[in-house]
């Protein structure tokens, strides 16, 4: 679960809250015409812009932001450094049962085509083929979002126009003043708060997990080149340390430290 995300989203909603609060009630706020101008108007726009089953999966979308597992670069970078130094002391072959224990299905394609004896070029092609199918999908889920947050604030203008023209039109009736004027107003306020704390958060939360999962499945397409390209476990491990992240990278060279102490030590 992201921490950062729910509590963005419990602050936001509780600032905007305790703003109104200081002022009026948060009962004056609510208008049923506004909500259904606003959202409704959003979601019909949606509708129009992709396809049915890209928008019911919305949910699902949304969901990848508040559970999104988080892969750690050195376990992945640990993993293909076991991978390499076995296909150096047992051969490429030696390689098959190992893939089949393999968590990410990305890695576990790319080690079984250097088992078949893939060639290297057609190995780089097919993989890099599947990552770009992977970032194309993540782009039309957080795109997604993203175009609701555009579409959001645009019917909050306008619910505002509706009420304005109402408004306008009964000038002689005071009555109905107050009501088209809370309409015009409140569904802005709908529109910029469904645009700036739910929908536009939620794409670009989307897409910084998308460059991430892109970064590490890079690092595992330069790891698996590598290993079938028969490179030394060392020279690979430099490789793949441009992948991590100076925190991580800290870690790793206090590994490598450790590992030679105690070689010398056993020495």
């Amino acid at each position: 679960m992201d921490i950062a995300t729910i509590a963005g989203l419990i602050a936001g909603i509780a600032f905007i809250a305790i703003g109104i609060l200081l002022n009026a009630n948060l009962l004056t706020y609510y208008d049923l015409p506004s909500i259904m101008i606003t959202l409704g108007g959003t979601i019909a726009s949606t509708l129009i812009s992709y396809p049915l089953s890209n928008v019911l999966n919305t949910l699902g979308i949304m969901k990848n932001v508040f559970f999104a597992r988080k892969q750690n670069p050195k376990e992945i970078m640990d993993i293909i450094l076991d991978l390499a130094n076995t296909a150096r002391r047992e051969g490429l072959l030696a390689l098959e049962e190992a893939a089949y224990q393999l968590e990410d299905p990305f890695m576990r394609k790319g080690v079984l085509l250097i088992v078949d004896g893939t060639d290297p070029e057609l190995v780089k092609n097919i993989m890099e083929t599947e990552l770009n199918y992977i970032e194309e999908r993540h782009k039309q889920g957080w795109g997604l979002l993203e175009t609701m947050g555009t579409y959001a604030p645009a019917f909050g203008m306008i619910g505002t126009l509706i009420g304005l023209i109402n408004m306008l039109r009964n000038l002689s009736d005071p009555d109905t003043i107050g009501p088209n004027m809370a309409v015009a107003i409140t569904t802005t306020f709908y529109g910029s708060v469904l645009a700036n704390l739910i929908f536009l958060p939620m794409a670009q939360k989307l897409k910084v997990r998308s460059a991430e999962e892109v970064l590490l499945k890079e690092m595992v397409l330069e790891g698996v080149l590598s290993i079938q390209a028969g490179e030394n476990p060392r020279l690979i491990e430099e490789k793949l340390k441009a992948f991590l992240s100076p925190k991580l990278l800290a870690v790793a060279e206090q590994e490598v430290e450790q590992q030679q102490e105690e070689a010398l030590n056993n020495g």
